[in-house]
């Protein structure tokens, strides 16, 4: 099937007499008849469904649906786009071990990387603006286990040249991980560029109305852990679940089963099934809505540019975007809904914009049906030092704009006014 028709019918197919969407599984647990079957599903735990903690048939069918749209072997739903992320790095790094990732990650992110995880005694490298191939490739040892980035940096809006980054990762043998949560699967398949995991945060445009939080980790079995020695935990016995290799009995899905059977049953990140419900019903028209935001976020980004209280704009899809000739080659049908742009007079002129929308809302939130709308010096990254905004493509008069579905006129209207105040 095409991506339009996977939104339908991917990840579920009802027998006969059997419930044409796919039904809430509101259980904690899965009865069977005997002691074999139960014994046999603790071994092989993807053969069905042990506890809802690691797996259920609601999330079960949107995990499908995403690797499907993503074109990848296997995916896991988690509690959030962070947990999404924090299972991703644990399950290649330990105490020890190092990761590489950029900057301009979103807020929440770069603080995970750089402050959480090095608790945990994993270091994050950053890679500088302007870093070359061998600059990069030298922040690269034996002990680093990833490269993280963003198909479309939130909200720096810098678009992640996969074939340069999957180069460098494939020269070291290195697992490459993107957050695509900001273009979809509709807009750009990283798999197809030598992406190796894809994460979500599927609280955004999947889910597409802001009414259940949840991520996605998708594994697109396209990465050789046999005979890499940064990753003998794949060719090693799990003495914690039965001896289990996991890349014997995963297969291509080794990543996914390594993070369900060790992450998930130990650390619960486990999503709501109700949430994996709602998240799955929003993903049915996802291929509609990517489309319209995009159309919308292309037309106020022009209208904006032409503003005279505008200082600058950021969209990848404007032809005189940096990140144009990057977006071009990538995307797919639009360039997505985020719109950044900084209002003239800073911090205190941004302030009073937000202040005077009338129907735009003020949201920590993006990628919502609604258009909305934030500040992120002074509330996503306002933990961030000034060299950090700096280093994120933070200034003062920032303005993040997710352009939603209502009317594009009156979308603009909006901001018009606003500005004109």
């Amino acid at each position: 099937m095409k991506k339009e028709s996977i939104c339908l019918h991917g990840g579920y197919k009802p027998k006969t007499g059997e419930a044409n969407v796919i039904p809430i599984y509101q259980s904690t647990t899965y009865a069977y008849d005997t002691p074999e079957e139960m014994a046999h599903l603790f071994d092989v735990p993807k053969d069905g469904h042990i506890y809802t903690r690691i797996s259920n048939p609601t999330t079960a069918a949107f995990e499908e649906k995403l690797a499907l749209l993503e074109g990848g072997v296997a995916s896991m739903m988690t509690s959030s786009g962070q947990a999404a992320t924090l299972v991703t790095v644990l399950t290649v790094a330990s105490a020890g071990d190092n990761i590489i990732a950029f900057p301009t990650l979103y807020g929440g992110t770069f603080n995970l990387l750089k402050v959480t995880l090095a608790k945990m005694g994993i270091e994050c490298r950053f890679i500088k603006p302007g870093m070359t191939d061998k600059e990069i490739e030298g922040l690269i040892d034996d002990r680093t286990k990833l490269m993280f980035g963003e198909t479309v940096a939130n909200p720096a809006m810098v678009v992640f040249d996969f074939d340069r980054y999957s180069a460098i990762c494939k020269k070291h043998g290195l697992l490459l991980a993107v957050d695509n949560t900001l273009a979809t699967p509709v807009l750009v398949t990283p798999f197809k560029y030598g992406v190796n995991v894809v994460v979500h945060s599927t609280t955004k445009y999947l889910d597409g109305h802001a009414v259940a939080v949840g991520g996605m980790i998708v594994d697109g079995g396209n990465f050789e852990f046999r005979n890499n020695p940064r990753y003998t935990d794949f060719v090693t016995p799990d003495e914690s679940y039965h001896g289990t290799v996991y890349v014997d009995e995963g297969g291509p899905a080794a990543f996914a089963l390594k993070a369900r059977m060790q992450y998930m049953r130990d650390i619960g990140v486990s999503p709501s099934p109700f949430n994996a419900f709602l998240a799955n019903l929003g993903t049915e028209t996802l291929h509609l809505r990517m489309k319209q935001h995009s159309a919308n976020a292309l037309e106020i980004a022009k209208k904006l540019k032409a503003n005279p209280h505008v200082s600058w704009v950021r969209y990848c899809g404007l032809e005189d975007d940096p990140n144009y000739p990057l977006a071009k080659k990538y995307f797919e049908g639009g360039f997505g809904g985020m719109v950044c742009f900084g209002v003239k007079g800073g911090r205190a002129k941004a302030a009073d914009f937000i202040r005077n929308l009338k129907m735009i809302r003020q949201l920590t939130h993006i990628a919502d049906s609604r258009t909305c709308v934030l500040h992120p010096a002074s509330t996503t990254h306002r933990q961030l030092s000034d060299k950090e905004l700096i280093d994120c493509g933070i200034s003062e008069d920032f303005i993040r704009l997710s352009v939603g579905l209502e009317n594009a006129e009156d979308i603009y209207a909006d901001i018009e006014q606003s500005l004109a105040k």
